[in-house]
Protein backbone atom coordinates (compact mmCIF):
# COMPACT_ATOMS: atom_id res chain seq x y z
CA UNK A 1 0.00 0.00 0.00
CA UNK A 2 3.03 2.20 0.77
CA UNK A 3 4.34 1.55 -2.48
CA UNK A 4 0.80 2.22 -4.45
CA UNK A 5 0.55 5.53 -2.49
CA UNK A 6 3.84 6.94 -3.51
CA UNK A 7 3.59 6.38 -7.33
CA UNK A 8 1.56 9.38 -8.08
CA UNK A 9 4.37 11.45 -6.49
CA UNK A 10 7.19 9.27 -8.53
CA UNK A 11 4.64 10.11 -11.85
CA UNK A 12 4.08 13.57 -10.98
CA UNK A 13 8.68 13.86 -10.70
CA UNK A 14 8.98 12.07 -13.81
CA UNK A 15 6.61 14.64 -15.80
CA UNK A 16 8.40 17.71 -13.95
CA UNK A 17 10.35 19.23 -16.52
CA UNK A 18 14.49 19.58 -15.02
CA UNK A 19 13.97 23.25 -15.66
CA UNK A 20 11.31 24.39 -13.93
CA UNK A 21 12.84 27.10 -12.26
CA UNK A 22 15.04 28.54 -15.51
CA UNK A 23 13.43 31.79 -16.63
CA UNK A 24 14.87 34.79 -18.53
CA UNK A 25 17.18 37.44 -16.62
CA UNK A 26 17.34 41.10 -17.91
CA UNK A 27 20.18 43.65 -17.07
CA UNK A 28 20.55 47.16 -17.80
CA UNK A 29 22.84 49.84 -17.13
CA UNK A 30 24.67 53.38 -18.76
CA UNK A 31 28.15 51.90 -20.49
CA UNK A 32 30.25 53.36 -23.04
CA UNK A 33 28.22 56.32 -23.52
CA UNK A 34 25.18 54.29 -24.38
CA UNK A 35 22.50 51.97 -23.36
CA UNK A 36 23.36 48.31 -22.13
CA UNK A 37 21.01 45.88 -21.84
CA UNK A 38 21.26 41.85 -21.78
CA UNK A 39 18.47 39.30 -21.84
CA UNK A 40 19.17 35.75 -21.29
CA UNK A 41 17.56 32.19 -20.36
CA UNK A 42 19.42 30.05 -18.18
CA UNK A 43 17.87 27.44 -15.46
CA UNK A 44 19.45 28.24 -12.42
CA UNK A 45 18.27 31.62 -10.71
CA UNK A 46 22.24 32.76 -9.57
CA UNK A 47 24.14 31.64 -11.84
CA UNK A 48 21.70 33.47 -14.38
CA UNK A 49 21.90 36.72 -12.71
CA UNK A 50 25.53 36.16 -12.36
CA UNK A 51 25.82 36.15 -16.14
CA UNK A 52 24.32 39.00 -16.76
CA UNK A 53 26.28 41.06 -14.25
CA UNK A 54 29.39 39.36 -16.14
CA UNK A 55 28.11 40.73 -19.40
CA UNK A 56 27.75 44.38 -17.89
CA UNK A 57 31.18 43.99 -16.01
CA UNK A 58 32.61 43.14 -19.64
CA UNK A 59 31.23 46.01 -21.24
CA UNK A 60 32.66 48.26 -18.33
CA UNK A 61 35.89 46.79 -18.37
CA UNK A 62 35.97 47.35 -22.52
CA UNK A 63 35.31 50.85 -21.99
CA UNK A 64 38.08 51.50 -19.67
CA UNK A 65 40.28 50.00 -22.32
CA UNK A 66 38.69 51.71 -24.89
CA UNK A 67 37.24 55.09 -23.93
CA UNK A 68 38.72 58.20 -25.66
CA UNK A 69 36.51 60.19 -22.60
CA UNK A 70 39.20 58.49 -19.93
CA UNK A 71 41.98 60.17 -19.52
CA UNK A 72 43.78 57.01 -18.07
CA UNK A 73 42.75 54.54 -21.00
CA UNK A 74 45.01 52.51 -23.06
CA UNK A 75 43.30 54.31 -26.19
CA UNK A 76 43.97 57.66 -24.75
CA UNK A 77 47.40 56.63 -23.14
CA UNK A 78 47.68 56.03 -27.04
CA UNK A 79 46.93 59.51 -28.39
CA UNK A 80 48.68 61.14 -26.15
CA UNK A 81 52.26 59.27 -26.93
CA UNK A 82 51.88 57.80 -30.36
CA UNK A 83 52.94 60.73 -32.49
CA UNK A 84 56.46 60.82 -30.35
CA UNK A 85 56.89 57.30 -29.87
CA UNK A 86 56.32 54.01 -30.90
CA UNK A 87 53.86 52.51 -27.80
CA UNK A 88 53.47 49.37 -26.51
CA UNK A 89 49.94 48.12 -26.77
CA UNK A 90 48.16 44.83 -24.82
CA UNK A 91 47.39 42.23 -27.62
CA UNK A 92 43.33 42.81 -26.89
CA UNK A 93 43.52 46.63 -28.41
CA UNK A 94 46.42 46.01 -30.88
CA UNK A 95 44.58 43.05 -32.54
CA UNK A 96 41.28 45.15 -32.79
CA UNK A 97 42.92 47.96 -34.01
CA UNK A 98 44.43 45.79 -36.56
CA UNK A 99 41.00 44.71 -37.44
CA UNK A 100 40.27 48.19 -38.19
CA UNK A 101 42.81 48.94 -40.37
CA UNK A 102 41.56 46.12 -42.46
CA UNK A 103 37.98 47.68 -43.04
CA UNK A 104 39.97 50.06 -44.13
CA UNK A 105 41.47 48.67 -46.54
CA UNK A 106 38.45 46.60 -47.44
CA UNK A 107 36.39 50.29 -47.27
CA UNK A 108 38.90 52.62 -49.48
CA UNK A 109 39.05 54.71 -46.54
CA UNK A 110 35.91 55.18 -45.90
CA UNK A 111 35.80 53.71 -42.89
CA UNK A 112 38.90 55.29 -40.86
CA UNK A 113 39.86 55.44 -37.04
CA UNK A 114 42.31 58.39 -37.84
CA UNK A 115 38.56 60.26 -38.10
CA UNK A 116 38.73 61.66 -34.60
CA UNK A 117 42.04 63.60 -35.75
CA UNK A 118 38.84 65.76 -37.01
CA UNK A 119 36.04 64.56 -34.54
CA UNK A 120 38.01 65.97 -31.64
CA UNK A 121 36.97 69.13 -32.03
CA UNK A 122 33.10 68.43 -32.35
CA UNK A 123 30.55 68.74 -29.19
CA UNK A 124 27.17 67.77 -30.30
CA UNK A 125 26.00 68.44 -26.64
CA UNK A 126 26.73 71.98 -27.07
CA UNK A 127 26.82 72.06 -30.90
CA UNK A 128 30.52 73.40 -30.94
CA UNK A 129 32.03 71.97 -34.69
CA UNK A 130 35.46 72.63 -35.74
CA UNK A 131 36.42 76.46 -37.16
CA UNK A 132 38.02 76.46 -40.34
CA UNK A 133 41.57 76.47 -39.11
CA UNK A 134 40.95 73.02 -36.72
CA UNK A 135 39.67 71.52 -39.67
CA UNK A 136 42.62 72.69 -41.93
CA UNK A 137 45.10 71.19 -39.70
CA UNK A 138 43.22 68.22 -39.05
CA UNK A 139 42.21 66.54 -42.57
CA UNK A 140 46.35 65.78 -43.13
CA UNK A 141 46.18 64.13 -40.27
CA UNK A 142 43.01 61.54 -41.40
CA UNK A 143 44.86 58.63 -42.77
CA UNK A 144 44.75 55.10 -41.27
CA UNK A 145 47.80 54.84 -43.41
CA UNK A 146 49.32 57.25 -40.70
CA UNK A 147 48.81 54.41 -37.94
CA UNK A 148 51.98 51.99 -38.15
CA UNK A 149 51.43 48.77 -36.15
CA UNK A 150 54.75 46.40 -35.14
CA UNK A 151 53.74 43.12 -34.43
CA UNK A 152 56.53 41.42 -33.27
CA UNK A 153 57.60 44.15 -30.91
CA UNK A 154 53.26 44.65 -30.14
CA UNK A 155 53.51 48.76 -30.43
CA UNK A 156 51.89 51.06 -32.26
CA UNK A 157 53.27 54.83 -34.17
CA UNK A 158 51.85 57.77 -35.52
CA UNK A 159 53.50 58.98 -38.37
CA UNK A 160 52.00 62.08 -39.15
CA UNK A 161 51.72 64.68 -36.36
CA UNK A 162 48.08 65.44 -34.68
CA UNK A 163 46.98 61.66 -35.29
CA UNK A 164 44.40 60.81 -32.76
CA UNK A 165 42.33 57.87 -32.92
CA UNK A 166 38.70 56.62 -31.86
CA UNK A 167 37.27 53.40 -32.25
CA UNK A 168 33.73 54.16 -31.65
CA UNK A 169 33.19 52.78 -35.04
CA UNK A 170 33.71 49.70 -33.96
CA UNK A 171 34.14 48.73 -30.35
CA UNK A 172 30.51 48.66 -29.53
CA UNK A 173 30.32 46.12 -31.75
CA UNK A 174 33.31 43.83 -30.57
CA UNK A 175 32.24 44.28 -26.66
CA UNK A 176 29.01 42.80 -27.85
CA UNK A 177 30.75 39.97 -29.27
CA UNK A 178 32.81 39.24 -26.02
CA UNK A 179 29.91 39.22 -24.05
CA UNK A 180 28.12 36.82 -26.50
CA UNK A 181 31.60 34.71 -26.25
CA UNK A 182 31.24 34.48 -22.27
CA UNK A 183 27.73 33.75 -22.52
CA UNK A 184 28.38 30.69 -24.76
CA UNK A 185 30.98 29.37 -23.01
CA UNK A 186 28.62 29.50 -19.55
CA UNK A 187 26.13 27.25 -22.08
CA UNK A 188 23.98 29.67 -22.60
CA UNK A 189 21.53 28.88 -25.77
CA UNK A 190 18.94 32.08 -25.72
CA UNK A 191 20.92 35.05 -25.48
CA UNK A 192 20.51 38.93 -26.44
CA UNK A 193 23.37 41.47 -26.08
CA UNK A 194 22.83 44.96 -27.03
CA UNK A 195 24.44 48.23 -26.56
CA UNK A 196 23.18 51.55 -28.27
CA UNK A 197 22.47 50.23 -32.17
CA UNK A 198 24.91 46.99 -32.09
CA UNK A 199 23.07 43.89 -31.41
CA UNK A 200 24.08 40.16 -31.75
CA UNK A 201 21.22 37.22 -30.90
CA UNK A 202 21.78 33.74 -29.39
CA UNK A 203 19.48 30.93 -30.73
CA UNK A 204 15.46 32.07 -30.49
CA UNK A 205 13.09 33.66 -28.00
CA UNK A 206 10.49 31.60 -27.24
CA UNK A 207 10.97 29.76 -29.74
CA UNK A 208 10.89 32.21 -32.39
CA UNK A 209 13.07 34.40 -33.90
CA UNK A 210 14.43 37.03 -32.31
CA UNK A 211 12.79 40.54 -33.40
CA UNK A 212 14.82 43.67 -33.79
CA UNK A 213 13.24 46.97 -34.56
CA UNK A 214 15.14 49.51 -37.03
CA UNK A 215 14.28 52.77 -36.06
CA UNK A 216 12.38 55.67 -38.18
CA UNK A 217 15.29 58.25 -38.07
CA UNK A 218 12.76 60.94 -37.76
CA UNK A 219 10.57 59.34 -35.48
CA UNK A 220 12.21 58.17 -32.16
CA UNK A 221 9.21 55.80 -31.27
CA UNK A 222 8.43 54.57 -34.71
CA UNK A 223 9.77 51.44 -36.20
CA UNK A 224 10.25 50.92 -40.25
CA UNK A 225 10.65 47.51 -39.72
CA UNK A 226 11.71 44.62 -38.14
CA UNK A 227 13.93 42.09 -39.03
CA UNK A 228 14.19 37.93 -37.60
CA UNK A 229 17.28 36.62 -36.33
CA UNK A 230 18.86 33.64 -35.24
CA UNK A 231 22.66 33.45 -33.82
CA UNK A 232 23.21 36.95 -36.13
CA UNK A 233 24.06 40.10 -35.61
CA UNK A 234 22.70 44.03 -36.15
CA UNK A 235 24.43 47.16 -36.32
CA UNK A 236 22.58 50.56 -37.19
CA UNK A 237 24.44 53.68 -37.41
CA UNK A 238 22.10 56.77 -38.04
CA UNK A 239 22.16 60.55 -38.36
CA UNK A 240 20.08 61.08 -35.00
CA UNK A 241 22.56 59.10 -32.56
CA UNK A 242 24.22 62.07 -31.58
CA UNK A 243 23.83 65.62 -33.89
CA UNK A 244 22.90 69.41 -33.29
CA UNK A 245 21.13 71.44 -35.89
CA UNK A 246 22.27 75.06 -37.03
CA UNK A 247 21.08 77.20 -39.83
CA UNK A 248 19.42 73.93 -41.23
CA UNK A 249 22.22 71.31 -41.43
CA UNK A 250 22.43 68.42 -39.18
CA UNK A 251 25.78 68.17 -37.74
CA UNK A 252 26.14 64.60 -37.15
CA UNK A 253 29.11 61.74 -35.38
CA UNK A 254 29.20 60.23 -38.15
CA UNK A 255 32.35 61.81 -40.35
CA UNK A 256 33.82 61.42 -44.03
CA UNK A 257 37.36 60.75 -43.17
CA UNK A 258 37.92 62.67 -46.56
CA UNK A 259 36.42 65.97 -45.88
CA UNK A 260 35.89 65.69 -41.56
CA UNK A 261 32.88 66.88 -41.82
CA UNK A 262 29.21 64.77 -41.00
CA UNK A 263 28.11 62.52 -44.18
CA UNK A 264 25.44 62.94 -46.17
CA UNK A 265 22.57 61.28 -48.00
CA UNK A 266 21.45 58.78 -46.13
CA UNK A 267 19.72 58.59 -42.54
CA UNK A 268 20.67 55.35 -41.25
CA UNK A 269 22.31 52.02 -42.46
CA UNK A 270 21.69 48.60 -40.75
CA UNK A 271 23.66 45.97 -41.28
CA UNK A 272 23.03 42.37 -40.39
CA UNK A 273 26.01 39.70 -40.43
CA UNK A 274 27.38 37.17 -38.32
CA UNK A 275 29.05 39.05 -35.60
CA UNK A 276 28.85 42.53 -34.09
CA UNK A 277 32.38 43.18 -34.89
CA UNK A 278 31.79 43.52 -38.62
CA UNK A 279 28.08 44.45 -38.70
CA UNK A 280 29.62 47.61 -36.62
CA UNK A 281 32.22 48.58 -39.04
CA UNK A 282 30.60 48.09 -41.89
CA UNK A 283 27.43 50.02 -40.89
CA UNK A 284 29.23 53.10 -40.21
CA UNK A 285 31.73 52.39 -43.41
CA UNK A 286 28.18 52.39 -45.59
CA UNK A 287 27.07 54.89 -44.01
CA UNK A 288 29.84 57.24 -45.40
CA UNK A 289 29.89 55.48 -48.71
CA UNK A 290 25.88 56.32 -49.86
CA UNK A 291 23.59 54.29 -51.03
CA UNK A 292 25.36 52.79 -54.81
CA UNK A 293 28.33 52.46 -53.47
CA UNK A 294 27.25 50.88 -50.20
CA UNK A 295 25.49 48.59 -51.01
CA UNK A 296 27.76 47.56 -53.89
CA UNK A 297 30.40 46.71 -51.32
CA UNK A 298 27.30 44.66 -49.42
CA UNK A 299 26.54 42.66 -52.06
CA UNK A 300 30.02 41.28 -52.57
CA UNK A 301 30.31 40.58 -49.36
CA UNK A 302 29.07 36.68 -48.29
CA UNK A 303 26.10 36.37 -45.47
CA UNK A 304 25.94 40.23 -45.06
CA UNK A 305 23.10 42.85 -45.62
CA UNK A 306 21.66 45.63 -45.18
CA UNK A 307 18.76 48.06 -44.80
CA UNK A 308 19.48 51.53 -46.21
CA UNK A 309 17.29 54.90 -45.28
CA UNK A 310 18.27 57.73 -47.71
CA UNK A 311 18.22 61.55 -46.95
CA UNK A 312 14.84 61.72 -48.28
CA UNK A 313 13.25 58.75 -46.53
CA UNK A 314 13.24 55.75 -48.96
CA UNK A 315 14.44 52.64 -48.12
CA UNK A 316 17.17 50.52 -50.09
CA UNK A 317 17.58 47.28 -49.51
CA UNK A 318 20.61 44.93 -50.78
CA UNK A 319 20.08 41.57 -53.21
CA UNK A 320 19.73 39.25 -50.09
CA UNK A 321 16.69 40.96 -48.20
CA UNK A 322 15.13 42.48 -51.50
CA UNK A 323 14.73 38.63 -53.13
CA UNK A 324 12.79 38.29 -49.66
CA UNK A 325 10.03 41.08 -49.78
Amino acid sequence: MAGNKLLPWLWLLLLTPVNATAEWYRQDAAIMGTAIAVDLWYEDEARGRALAQAVMDEMQRIDDLMSTYKPESELSRINARAADEAVPVSAELLALIQRALDFSRLTDGAFDITYASAGQYYDYRKGIQPNAEQLALALPAIDYHHVRIDPQGATLRFLHPGVRIDLGGIAKGYAVDRCIAILQAAGVKSAMVNAGGDTRVLGKHWKQPWMVGIRDPRNKEGLVTMIPLEDAAISTSGDYERYFEKGGVRFHHILNPRTGTSSAGVRSVSIIGADATTTDALSTSVFVMGVESGLKLVDSLPDIEAVIIDNQGKMFYSKGLDRLR
